[in-house]
């Protein structure tokens, strides 16, 4: 320090370096977040902008990371009395200091900084000792004091007078008085309680009133400061006649400790003083003295007849931990002559004062997956209490997340401990109770809260594994198919969801051809129209992603289902000339009977379900009473037997229709040729049996040939079938469903045929039923790849015709045929 500017940088433990640094090493390895404490030493009333010392440099910082990792100063001052200068690393004076303000007559002022650094946490604790200048002159309380003083007093009386006050301290405080030159006076300085000076005037030489009724003095206070300042103090004695006995104290100094807490009324101490006199003259009135201060006067009350001292306000040791008190005893003499003690009362410390949790460092928002021993918050606790009643201890709540880490001065630093889970919780309320260790203890509580960031550690989920969608055949290209959702249960992009769908092939071809899905809502949409014809079922694969990093994501099966739709009407395929378009000629004997069988029309539809049921009916005929059409099978059979006066040549027009909605349909036009000759054969054949021949023999031998020869290939047909029939169960896994034959016109050879059939892992199931030529019937069923080997579930029909209505309808058309179920085992 030089003159008035003097700064002095210095760390604690300087006098051994080397304990220094050993002990700054088992410190670090502690807490690596409190990392020294430095002190500097200015002078006071320095103006704004001083620097105080280079606190980069000190607390071994680069500049940069002055503005990068946020340096701050945090003071436990009202004022915010220094700033860190960002550019220069410096630690500069920002507000006007005044030791006095801040530290009263205290030996030491030192302000304590808390220097906080984010990003990682630091605290660096800094201590700023005020040093005292000489700005304060002595002054006493009262510019002019008179005294009254009995000729009679014998000399060596003592009287005290007012102390003068220099707020400063050490040198610069109060050192000295003198009193201005006088023959019958002197003074003499007492030290007191505190190392407080008390002047006192001291009667040298015997008063004469009648030679000098009035003495002027002048006290002159003096400090040790350089250079040095001084106060002064008139002092007018007058000096009176009789009453020559002051009273006297039984003790000069009483001493007495009583706790901050004692009620108002109670009693300090009992002082008393007598007096030699009689009468008036030794009558004694007890008050404080003339200089007693204000606060003093309103917390003490002196009984002036008994020198009881009692309280009657509150005592607060935090405030004033001691007191001085002057008791003046004065009798009722003529002049009144008076005598002084001094009462000191100590205050008793009591727990009083609830210990306070202080943020030093506001908390900090914490990634859920922050490992063990992260800090959050540095904070550090007080008590304005002494002793044992301000020793603090600070607790987290049971089954906390969260610790206490402590450091130096109670200083600590609120760290995790424990798994943290946003999707639980996303804001924790951290509530710290501080306990003293007085009897009884006082505690106080503050809630610190801490936000939780998210991390992505959440895949989206789909709200269902698989999606089973129907589609009808024929649809607008562009329309919606079905919406699949994904939720995340983590937040903001970690939780943005974006849906794609999975490359795979569908009958060879990219599935990105049939549909595509829109990757903000996950709506699919068709490219084109479906024909069930051709493709019945698929899937998609479709893939949930998040935005996170990295990014996690989930997938789902959609299963789509081509729904028929009645867009293919009947196609002929019997007669062959019909089905091609022309006129389908057929011949007839005339003398046919009734039932005969014409011809047989054979259709089929490309459709399934409903929409193949076929049926068969005459709509025109030449003579609408000689044929009739069976409305399954679509045989056509005469009504009656051919008269000689029909017609030669018949037209019949036939309309085949199928059960869709709506209903599609085709005709066919059969000429029929009504011929005599076709019978003469017959004939004569019957003839030519009823008379015996030499053939006869060797006909027998060729029908049985014919009929062995029939009867074998029927066999071998039968045979291949079978193996067929078994070969095709074991690689496609079908399945027959016949009715037994119950006689020949009400059991037209119906079939149903259930084959399974399979995509990627979805297998279905097509039931197919009509007669052997004709028509066809489908329903739909979905088998999964779990299924055992012999179960199937009926998802739905390929139309909105329930399978029961099926088999009802089928049995209502032929309720004299029973149904059998014959099944063959399916792998998967």
């Amino acid at each position: 320090m030089c003159c008035s500017r003097r700064r002095m940088t210095t760390r604690m433990g300087y006098r051994d370096w080397r304990w220094q640094a050993l002990w700054w090493h088992i410190f670090f390895l502690l807490w690596s977040i409190i990392h020294g404490q430095t002190r500097y030493s200015i002078p006071e009333e320095l103006k704004q902008g001083y620097v105080v010392g280079n606190l980069a440099k000190d607390l071994d910082l680069g500049l940069s990371e002055i503005f990068d990792r946020k340096l701050r100063v945090a003071s436990e001052a009202d004022k915010q009395y220094f700033t860190v200068d960002a550019g220069k690393g410096e630690l500069v004076v920002n507000d006007r200091i005044d030791r006095e303000v801040l530290c009263g007559q205290s030996a030491s002022c030192v302000l304590p900084l808390q220097v906080v650094i984010e990003d990682p946490l630091q605290l660096f604790r800094v201590e700023v000792e005020i040093l005292d200048i000489n700005d304060n002159s002595p002054k006493f309380p009262s510019n002019d004091v008179t005294l009254d003083i009995a000729e009679s007093t014998v000399v060596g009386v003592r009287f005290p007078l007012e102390s003068a006050i220099d707020p400063d301290v050490g040198s610069n405080s109060l050192k000295s008085y003198t009193l201005s030159k006088d023959e019958c006076f002197n003074i003499r300085i007492k030290e007191v309680a505190g190392g407080r000076k008390v002047p006192e005037l001291v009667l040298a030489k015997i008063l004469d009133r009648e030679k000098k009724a009035v003495h002027k003095l002048l006290l002159t206070a003096l400090d040790g400061g350089n250079p040095l300042r001084s106060g002064t103090s008139q002092i007018s004695i007058n000096v009176l006649d009789i009453n020559d006995n002051v009273p006297a104290f039984e003790k000069p100094l009483y001493k007495v400790s009583i706790n901050e807490n004692a009620v108002e009324g109670a009693m300090i101490v009992q002082t008393k003083a007598t007096d030699m006199d009689d009468g008036l003259n030794g009558e004694i009135e007890y008050t404080f003295g003339a200089h007693t201060s204000e606060s003093v006067l309103s917390i003490f009350n002196v009984d002036s007849v008994s020198g009881t001292i009692s309280l009657q306000g509150k005592l607060d040791f935090e405030l004033t931990p001691n007191y001085e008190i002057d008791i003046c005893a004065k009798d009722k003499g003529s002049p009144r002559m008076e005598g002084h003690c001094t009462v000191h009362v100590e205050v008793l410390d009591v727990n009083d004062n609830a210990p306070e949790i202080i943020v030093t460092s506001h908390p900090k928002p914490v990634p859920e997956n922050a490992p063990d021993g992260t800090v959050v918050a540095l904070i550090s606790a007080r008590d304005l209490d002494s002793g044992d009643n301000g020793k603090v201890t600070l607790q987290l709540q049971k089954k906390s997340r969260f610790s206490l880490r402590p450091s130096f001065n109670q200083n600590y630093a609120l760290v995790t401990s424990g798994i943290l889970d946003r999707e639980s919780v996303s804001e924790l309320n951290i509530e710290i109770t501080a306990t003293d260790s007085g009897s009884p203890p006082l505690s106080s509580q503050t809630i610190i809260p801490v936000i939780i960031t998210d991390v992505n550690d959440n895949p989206p989920v789909f709200t269902q594994s698989s999606y089973n969608v129907y589609l009808k055949e024929n649809g607008v290209p562009g329309s919606i198919l079905y919406s699949v959702s994904a939720s995340d249960l983590d937040f903001g992009e970690n939780a943005k969801i974006s849906y794609s769908i999975l490359d795979s092939k569908v009958q060879d071809v990219s599935v990105s051809s049939y549909v595509y899905i829109n990757s903000d809502n996950g709506s699919i949409y068709s490219m084109h129209s479906f024909d069930y014809e051709k493709l019945k079922v698929f899937q998609i694969q479709v893939l949930a992603k998040d935005q996170g990093s990295p990014s996690l994501s989930s997938n789902a099966t959609v299963h789509v289902f081509i729904l028929d739709q009645n867009d293919n009407a009947p196609a002929v395929i019997y007669p062959s000339s019909a089905a091609m378009g022309s006129l389908s000629h057929q011949r007839m004997p005339r003398p046919a009977k009734a039932g005969h069988l014409v011809t047989k029309v054979t259709a089929v539809d490309a459709d399934s379900g409903h929409n193949a049921w076929i049926s068969y009916k005459l709509t025109e005929a030449t003579d609408a009473s000689l044929f009739t059409v069976n409305l399954y099978t679509g045989e056509v059979r005469t009504k009656r037997a051919v008269s000689e006066q029909d017609d030669s040549s018949q037209r019949l027009l036939i309309e085949i229709r199928d059960d869709g909605e709506p209903a599609q349909s085709s005709t066919v036009t059969v000429s029929i040729l009504l011929e005599d000759g076709l019978h003469e054969p017959i004939l004569d054949l019957r003839q030519k049996v009823a008379e015996p021949s030499k053939k006869n023999g060797r006909i027998a031998l060729y029908l049985i040939l014919s009929l062995a020869s029939v009867s074998v290939l029927s066999l071998l047909t039968f045979l291949i079938l079978a193996v067929k029939c078994i070969r095709n169960s074991r690689s496609s896994g079908s399945c027959c469903m016949r009715r037994s034959d119950c006689d020949d016109y009400k059991n037209p050879n119906r079939n149903l045929q259930i084959q399974l059939n399979a995509d990627g892992p979805i297998k279905y199931v097509e039931v197919l039923g009509g007669d052997m030529l004709s028509q066809s019937h489908s329903f739909r069923s979905c088998m999964s790849p779990m299924s055992e080997y012999s179960d199937f579930t009926l998802i739905k029909p390929s139309s909105t015709t329930d399978f029961k209505e099926v088999i009802s309808v089928l049995d209502a058309s032929l309720p004299d045929s029973t149904w059998t179920f014959e099944s063959q085992q399916v792998g998967k």
